[in-house]
């Protein structure tokens, strides 16, 4: 079969590529997703992450990934899941529509990265973005993508805004101006249109489902890509297995193929198809194809620590009678008008801090969750409480992504090296006290019954580094794989063209050369809008 673009994953990035190029119609589009269709109850209804995140005790939507053995954490094999379906990771996340700061992308910019600056990715921003709050200078309300202020916060949310507004922090109602120091309630990637108010707004709801019934569009789910197709040193096409069986089933691109398979798979399938680094494609037996030592380096990702409270309080998401009773209760009123904890992103609270006053910038983000969280939600506690993720927003250690082996179904072997720069451990030490002192402040007073890991005021630097090694993952924002730029170890040039190879472009979140100072899933939609117009850009030059 042959089309003029063939795109490999239908996540954020594939499901908006997929909806702009096939805006034309004289364009033929493909895409190739390994999962489903994402628009199961599961998917669409918020608080139905706890089934899809965990992996346990099935794989729901989730390639569920590990990581090998990390040093930092003491041995541990970290947790990886990435959504797979269409819609990808916004398909499981928790729906918080974060950009970063100004300064993350003047930096891409700086590095060599032309037209990738505040000012200039600004606009793919509000292209994307149908804010309910409306349209300004910075926000768009015309975009496919839902923004929607949260339906039903709990009131240990307000809480913790106030616990930290008690210790000079200042509430902010907006973290997505390019200064997103403060703290208050996130915004989210959900439905606020009556006819689907309350539902998430995955990627796929946003761009792609409206649209599956385009003459000139073809999606093809459960096709697992095991290899890109080349003429040269062009690429042509891709090759695919459905449901992971069979023989591969090539497709045939007369423009372009892009890869969007994210920032664990887009690398691995560069590597398998011959592209990377000339040892560890021979360590497999890979014939090489092109040199590019970047491929698979560079990986960056936010490690997360997590402490919890146990709360008297049930009005919110536990194991319990009450609560229990309660919840069919809020179910029902979801189904019903779109509101009520159902509707719930479990990180409802935000703060973006600096653990130094002198600091330009805020260098730790804050997830408040209206549950005892522990190991990813696969640890389940009876019980009532709440619990704050700490994030270094801006890590110095780097790790990779490998091959296992050869078979193209098998797992990247992913490294992110966590706390192997010992700034790190630092940052998430200072992130950690300042995070206890605003969970011990007055206003969290009613709701604090227990501390859940047994911190308190008396721990040593050293009693906090073991604490953190101990307990720390990801909190699922692994980028720049494939990163963008000029220097050696650059993969694709900043119109997202991998060097050295024609017609094949990376369009995900591997491309990030530096992590964004927060949530993940918003820059890489923006990303995906800019790409769409520079290949648009490129067929018309040729035409």
């Amino acid at each position: 079969m042959q089309f003029d673009y063939v795109i490999v994953g239908g996540g954020s990035a594939g499901s908006v590529l997929a909806a702009r190029l096939s805006e034309d119609p004289k364009v033929t589009v493909c895409l190739l997703e390994a999962g489903g269709r994402g628009d199961s109850l599961l998917v669409r209804m918020p608080a139905a992450v706890v089934a899809m995140l965990p992996g346990k005790p099935l794989k729901v939507n989730n390639w569920c990934f590990e990581t090998t053995p990390q040093p930092g954490l003491n041995g541990r094999r970290g947790y990886q899941p990435r959504g797979k379906t269409l819609g990808g990771s916004s398909a499981i996340n928790a729906m918080l529509y974060v950009r970063g700061q100004k300064q993350d992308y003047d930096g891409w910019a700086q590095a060599g990265c032309a037209g990738w600056d505040w000012d200039s990715v600004l606009p793919y921003f509000k292209r994307s973005e149908n804010n309910m709050r409306g349209e300004d200078a910075l926000h768009g309300a015309q975009g496919p993508l839902q923004v929607s202020n949260q339906k039903e916060p709990r009131p240990v949310t307000r809480a913790f805004i106030d616990a930290a507004t008690q210790l000079q922090h200042h509430e902010t109602q907006d973290f997505n101006r390019g200064d997103n120091e403060g703290v208050g309630l996130y915004q989210v990637t959900q439905f606020h249109d009556p006819a689907k108010n309350g539902e998430r707004c995955s990627a796929a709801a946003a761009y792609l489902h409206p649209v599956m019934d385009r003459p000139n569009l073809t999606v093809i789910t459960h096709a697992h890509a095991t290899g890109l197709l080349f003429d040269g040193t062009r690429a042509t096409g891709v090759t695919y297995r459905k449901k992971g069986k069979g023989p591969d089933i090539a497709l045939h691109a007369q423009a372009e193929v892009l890869l969007c398979a994210g920032a664990l798979k887009s690398p691995q399938l560069l590597q398998l198809s011959g592209i990377g680094a000339p040892k560890d494609l021979a360590a497999h037996g890979i014939p090489l194809r092109h040199a590019l030592p970047g491929v698979g380096q560079n990986l960056q990702d936010h490690l997360d620590f997590t402490l919890a409270y146990r709360s008297r309080d049930t009005d919110n998401f536990g194991i319990g009678v009450i609560g229990s009773a309660r919840l069919l209760r809020h179910l029902w009123r979801w189904r019903r008008d779109g509101v009520s904890m159902a509707a719930t992103p479990f990180a409802e609270g935000a703060a973006f801090l600096k653990t130094a006053p002198d600091l330009e910038r805020p260098d730790i983000q804050l997830h408040f969750t209206i549950a005892l969280v522990e190991d990813h939600a696969r640890k389940l506690h009876y019980g009532y409480g709440y619990s704050c993720h700490i994030c270094k927003l801006r890590p110095e250690s780097r790790g990779t992504v490998g091959l296992h082996s050869a078979d193209p179904l098998d797992m990247p072997s992913i490294d992110p090296g966590f706390l192997s720069d010992p700034r790190d451990m630092q940052t998430m030490i200072a992130g950690a006290r300042m995070t206890r002192d605003i969970l011990e402040a007055p206003a969290l007073a009613p709701y604090r019954h227990k501390e859940m890991f047994g911190t308190d005021t008396a721990q040593t630097d050293a009693d906090w580094d073991a604490h953190i090694r101990d307990r720390a993952d990801t909190i699922y924002h692994p980028v720049g794989t494939c990163k963008m730029g000029t220097d050696p170890l650059a993969v694709v040039d900043p119109q997202l063209r991998v060097h050295g190879i024609q017609g094949l472009r990376v369009v995900d979140a591997s491309v990030m050369p530096t992590l964004v100072s927060g949530n993940t899933n918003a820059p890489t939609i923006m990303i995906a809008e800019k790409a769409a117009e520079l290949i648009i850009g490129d067929r018309k030059t040729v035409a």
